[in-house]
């Protein structure tokens, strides 16, 4: 079955932790065997292994904060360097493209062509085949930081981003994020503006819950959480509470559930051990949603594999991204149809980029 994943910081691996993703993640995990720092030997995501599990398109991030709370590759001093770091970040997928390894999806046609050719491909080809058309990805801003002026989305937009996620953690620039009270900030009213004028999809993950209700109130069109599990089930700010759940269904989005453990189960933290969570337990997570709708259809995938972790974060079953080809049969063993697994796999985000980009 094919896979879309809402969340993966390609660029960020790539570039700020000097990975080769066309080197299959076991390479990877040599290279870095020695080498200190939270996840590192331990990464679960590279093209080779995207291509094995068959995650066609995937949502690319470019992540670059600037909060003024500086951090080592990642939160920068000033925005200038911000919006350095994200587009040299850009820079790199569009040299992945040139080279034919990645296919940048900015339109319906684009999107289109892409499903319909990596779906001939898929049913002519075997699970464990090799090759296959180019990965597909839409570019994502997590986090407005790098962004110097709202003025300036049309030149973002321009160069192929086309979804944006306000904030990240701590105080953003345009909203409060996680683990912060802020809300929108005058900027932030600036920059939804420019976004609905341009059509770029909003992202609500990471918005405190200030932020979040007050970007609802101005904002007007569809909305997405690209990765973003429930408070209900794991009590933190991270998550989205049940009325936020809602408050996304009632606007036709999508949430995309993450893998990462200590936003599956609660009291779990970095450096404790993994044993006892499971892909399943992701499926509560799956199941919650769905019961808050009435439906499938707003529920999808959005694992954050490799967001500044590795395996040892993330449920004990999975050892690469290629592994997602399990959670298939773990939604038939909940009596999930076919229709609808196929639609948490991959239809609804489809399903939202065409009503986005002009289909039906």
């Amino acid at each position: 079955m094919l896979i879309v994943d809402a969340h993966l910081d390609l660029a960020m691996n790539a570039l700020q932790w000097n990975r080769d993703l066309l080197a299959s993640v076991y390479s990877i995990r040599t290279q870095e065997n020695y080498t200190p720092g939270k996840g590192r030997g331990q990464g679960t995501v590279a093209y080779p292994e995207m291509r094995r599990g068959r995650v066609a398109l995937s949502f690319a991030t470019l992540i670059a904060r600037s909060t003024g709370r500086p951090v080592p590759h990642i939160d920068y001093a000033s925005p200038a360097q911000a919006c350095g770091v994200a587009r040299g970040q850009l820079a790199y997928y569009r040299a992945l493209e040139q080279q034919g390894h990645l296919r940048i999806l900015t339109d319906l046609a684009s999107l289109n062509g892409h499903v319909a050719e990596w779906e001939a491909w898929d049913e002519a080809h075997p699970r464990d085949a090799a090759g296959g058309p180019p990965l597909g990805i839409v570019v994502s801003l997590e986090g407005a930081d790098p962004i110097l002026r709202p003025a300036d989305v049309a030149a973002w937009h321009a160069g192929g981003l086309r979804i944006i996620g306000l904030t990240h953690y701590g105080p953003g620039r345009y909203a409060g994020g996680t683990g912060t009270e802020a809300g929108l900030t005058e900027l932030g009213i600036q920059l939804l503006d420019e976004m609905a004028r341009r059509g770029v999809l909003l992202d609500l993950t990471h918005s405190s819950d200030q932020a979040f209700w007050q970007t609802l109130a101005r904002w007007d069109g569809i909305v997405l959480a690209s990765h973003n599990n429930c408070r209900a089930l794991v009590p933190h700010q991270r998550q989205f509470s049940d009325d936020q759940i809602r408050a996304i269904i009632a606007r036709d989005g999508v949430i995309g559930v993450a893998l990462d453990c200590w936003m599956i189960v609660p009291g779990w933290r970095h450096g404790d051990p993994n044993e006892h969570i499971s892909l399943r337990d992701v499926i509560d997570h799956v199941d919650h949603i769905c019961h808050l709708a009435g439906n499938c259809r707003h529920v999808a995938i959005g694992t954050d594999l490799d967001g500044g972790f590795g395996r040892e974060g993330t449920p004990h079953d999975l050892d690469t991204i290629a592994d997602l080809q399990t959670i298939p049969k773990l939604l038939e063993e909940r009596r999930y149809p076919a229709a609808d697994i196929a639609a948490i796999m991959h239809g609804n985000w489809l399903r939202l980029l065409r009503g986005a980009w002009g289909g039906a």
